[in-house]
């Protein structure tokens, strides 16, 4: 069934594609379709979060908070929505997404393509209760990086109570310098703005860039353990891979696999829980992740390429003694 469906949806250009596909699910949300909640396979408890298993979606897919039964519905323990900004934005001209099916891989230059944070948190207001929500938050292209931090601290206020945990995304390549925020120097204001306004502390995470060197790796991982982050997403899409004739943008997909590896061993020394995400197509990648040192796993391209037939082999193989 899944094949049929994706070789239709792929005959349709991929942001064509999604919003069709979103168009149905939320009609059929609508209709109460979407009743069941994630499955308990190996449950795991991190920042005081009891997690049904470790495998939920990435930020990127349900940036604006729509489609929240949906996944719960299908299986995932948990979703991370966004990026959101404190102000809606529309991203990057058309076109920005780009398929690369013989690699297994995706090319977004999407631009946080968001509805800004005070329209989804109305949204989270009617959150499924059962389902575990990570918001990513990022700052609007128009704001000056010496302004990030305010920028970064206004979203989070707007949400705060609204998600699970949140991830300060530092690491898009399609908001210009962004990546420069990834510095120690960028970090430590950032962190403290938005720390200054968690009271309740959430859990705030990291997500990095796969093209970063060992030693700014370990200048991130210093900072975090003196700042309070509760962990890494790691990690973000790719420059080192380009594809001229399609122009610039981040790589996703399989091969980001050793990307992701590396990126999650270098991070494992510092002692703060994972999570880890890139080129997930099956339960080898997700165990490999685990065993470089993620506790949680997120699928983004593979869901795309796979569809729920993934997430069920990779329930499976946890169950699976």
């Amino acid at each position: 069934m899944w094949s049929v469906i994706r070789s239709t949806l792929f005959l349709l250009p991929p942001e064509t594609a999604h919003q069709l596909t979103f168009w149905g699910g939320k009609l059929l949300d609508w209709m109460g379709i979407w009743t069941k909640q994630p499955p308990e396979v190996a449950p795991i408890e991190l920042w005081d979060i009891r997690f049904p298993h470790p495998i939920g979606l990435a930020a990127g897919l349900d940036k604006n908070a729509e489609l929240l039964r949906l996944w719960a519905h299908i299986g995932f323990a948990f979703v991370e929505i966004g990026t959101v900004t404190p102000r809606p934005q529309p991203g990057n001209p058309r076109p920005r997404l780009f398929r690369l099916p013989k690699e297994k891989a995706l090319l977004n230059r999407m631009g946080f393509n968001n509805d800004g944070a005070i329209a989804i948190a109305r949204r989270l207001e009617k959150r499924p209760p059962h389902l575990i929500i990570g918001i990513n938050i990022g700052k609007n292209r128009d704001t000056a990086l010496t302004e990030a931090p305010q920028d970064y601290a206004n979203a989070f206020q707007i949400l705060r109570d609204l998600g699970d945990f949140f991830v300060i995304n530092v690491s898009s390549p399609n908001t210009p310098g962004l990546r420069q925020l990834q510095s120690r120097e960028a970090l430590l204001p950032l962190i403290e703005a938005i720390q200054r306004h968690n009271t309740s502390q959430k859990p705030l995470l990291l997500k990095l860039s796969p093209d970063l060197s060992e030693e700014e790796i370990a200048a991130i991982g210093t900072t975090a353990q003196e700042t309070g982050i509760a962990g890494f997403v790691a990690g973000n899409t790719t420059t080192q891979i380009q594809y001229p004739a399609l122009g610039p943008g981040g790589i996703s997909g399989l091969p980001l696999r050793p990307l992701r590896q590396r990126l999650i061993s270098l991070l494992r020394p510092f002692g703060l829980p994972i999570i880890g995400v890139g080129g997930i197509f099956s339960p080898e990648d997700m165990h490999q992740a685990m065993h470089a040192g993620a506790q949680l796993i997120e699928v983004y391209t593979g869901f795309i390429y796979e569809g729920p037939p993934l997430l069920m082999r990779l329930l499976r193989s946890l169950r699976t003694p």
